[in-house]
C-alpha cells in the first residue's frame, strides 16, 4: 500500500544513497500509515511523510536525460556512422 509505493519512489529517488536516514524515516511513517486505522495518527504521519518525501525529491540527483537537441544529435552521428561505414566498403 503506501509503504510499497513510498519504497519505489525511494528507490527512483536514489534516497537511500543520498539520504539514507531521511529515507528510512519516510519508511517507517509509511508503514506506520499502513498499519493504524486511528485518523489522527494517520493524518500526522502522512503530513510528516509528505513533508520528508518533499526534502527527499529536493535532495535526488538530476538525471540527464537527452532532449530533442541530443536525440538529433545522436541520428545525425548514426547516420555519418553508417555513411563512413558505407564509403570504407
Amino acid at each position: 500500500m503506501v509503504a510499497d509505493k513510498i519504497a519505489q519512489e525511494i528507490e527512483d529517488l536514489h534516497a537511500d544513497e543520498t539520504s539514507p536516514g531521511m529515507a528510512a524515516v519516510a519508511l517507517d511513517l509509511a508503514q506506520a500509515i499502513d498499519s493504524t486505522d486511528v485518523p489522527g495518527a494517520k493524518a500526522k504521519a502522512a503530513h510528516e511523510l509528505r513533508s520528508i518525501m518533499a526534502d527527499l525529491r529536493r535532495l535526488a540527483p538530476v538525471e540527464t536525460k537527452g532532449d530533442a537537441v541530443d536525440d538529433i544529435a545522436e541520428q545525425r552521428e548514426k547516420r555519418r556512422a553508417a555513411a563512413r561505414q558505407a564509403a570504407g566498403e
